[in-house]
């Protein structure tokens, strides 16, 4: 999808943001803790290398990301500090990761046993470095705690071309105030620590909801949705300081007109004037991420709250003035604008889903645009 330039809209990132959020994390843990910043799904929307350079200024340690493209993004950006692919990779692709450096999760002894045949094969330009992923309740990718992570660990010891750089898991609702099933999770971890031979160079189970409201076990934190100052539990549980959101999303007036009363807006015809109306239309649809659900939410206009009325388009929406405003009039859908804002929590709950999922959907034909 290529990026429009040519148009008013645009998301503004504020990278002092990012450096502060990872400032203000550094001065909660101690100076033996290491904090990679989690750059996954191009920077939660926000931009994958911009954000990964604002971090390491600020004094991140290395870098996490979803899959082996993404690391590969980084180190041909220039980025040198470690980064581990958080998803499975395949076989196939050993000498990708070998040659741009990635660490990776290993989930099950197969993969291991597979990967043990093809390095009798082949020579790689350096060592695979592996983190063993345990399942200690997501129910997702890793070995289960029941399952011998010590077998594991023999059978990386037995291939010489694999190094065994650490062990992780990821916790469930570590975000939530009941920490009963968290608790859980964190037992069986420590479990399967203990019956380690030896502990590798990385023990990892932090989060940013695990950093911000609990005791890490290891030394490294994986800092994701807190770096970009969202509260990993939404309004759930407040975060222990202020997290600075570094995302606004902008645009203007394209078109302002009045329309006379019983007058139909947007496809279906789902919103029909009541009296006479002045209308703007804003050049920001849902092929842009702004959903067709956030018919009846509101943007700021002139610090006035103006809503959105009609069907949300493609590549349009309209929405009610209080008065004619002159074409080219800056609008604000995420962020301040006269002395109100409009947080990405906001538009997740009228969404009925996550400010995680909101960020993540700001689609690549929207610009991003970097500040200090």
């Amino acid at each position: 999808m290529v990026t429009s330039i040519h148009r008013p809209t645009k998301a503004i990132i504020d990278l002092s943001a990012i450096t502060q959020n990872i400032e203000n994390i550094l001065q909660q843990l101690s100076q033996e803790m290491n904090l990679f910043a989690v750059v996954k799904a191009d920077g939660y929307g926000h931009g994958a290398v911009a954000v990964a350079n604002a971090a390491l200024k600020a004094g991140a340690n290395g870098f996490c990301v979803a899959t082996i493209d993404e690391g590969i993004e980084l180190r041909e950006a220039g980025i040198t500090q470690p980064i581990l692919v958080l998803g499975v990779v395949e076989t196939a692709h050993i000498h990708l990761l070998s040659e741009y450096d990635l660490a990776f999760p290993v989930t099950t002894l197969t993969w291991l046993k597979d990967a043990a045949m093809i390095l009798q094969l082949e020579q790689l330009p350096r060592s695979l470095k592996v983190h063993l992923k345990v399942d200690t309740g997501m129910g997702r990718i890793g070995f289960l705690a029941s399952e011998n992570v010590n077998e594991a660990v023999r059978l990386i010891e037995s291939i010489p071309q694999i190094e065994w750089e650490g062990i992780f898991t990821h916790f469930a609702t570590a975000d939530q105030a009941e920490k009963s099933y968290y608790e859980i999770q964190k037992n069986r971890f420590m479990a399967i620590l203990e019956q380690l031979p030896y502990q590798p160079l990385y023990v990892h189970d932090s989060n940013s909801a695990t950093a911000l409201w609990h005791e890490p076990i290891g030394n490294l934190v994986r800092y994701g949705v807190a770096l970009y100052g969202l509260n990993p539990s939404g309004q759930a549980v407040a975060a222990p300081y202020k997290l600075k959101a570094a995302l606004e999303l902008v645009s203007a007036v394209v078109q302002v007109k009045q329309l006379p009363k019983d007058y139909g807006i947007g496809y279906g015809e789902t919103y029909i004037t009541p009296k006479p109306e002045w209308i703007g239309t804003v050049p920001i649809g849902y092929a842009d991420g702004w959903l067709r659900k956030l018919q009846g939410f509101h943007i700021l206009v002139d610090g006035n709250f103006c809503e959105i009325v009609g069907r949300v388009c493609m590549d349009q929406i309209m929405i009610r003035l209080p008065h004619e405003v002159p074409v080219g009039t800056k609008v604000t859908l995420i962020g301040k604008n006269g002395g109100h804002e409009i947080t990405l929590q906001q538009v997740a709950e009228k969404l009925e889903t996550i400010h995680y999922e909101v960020a993540c959907g700001i689609s690549p034909r929207v610009p991003r645009e970097y500040i200090e």
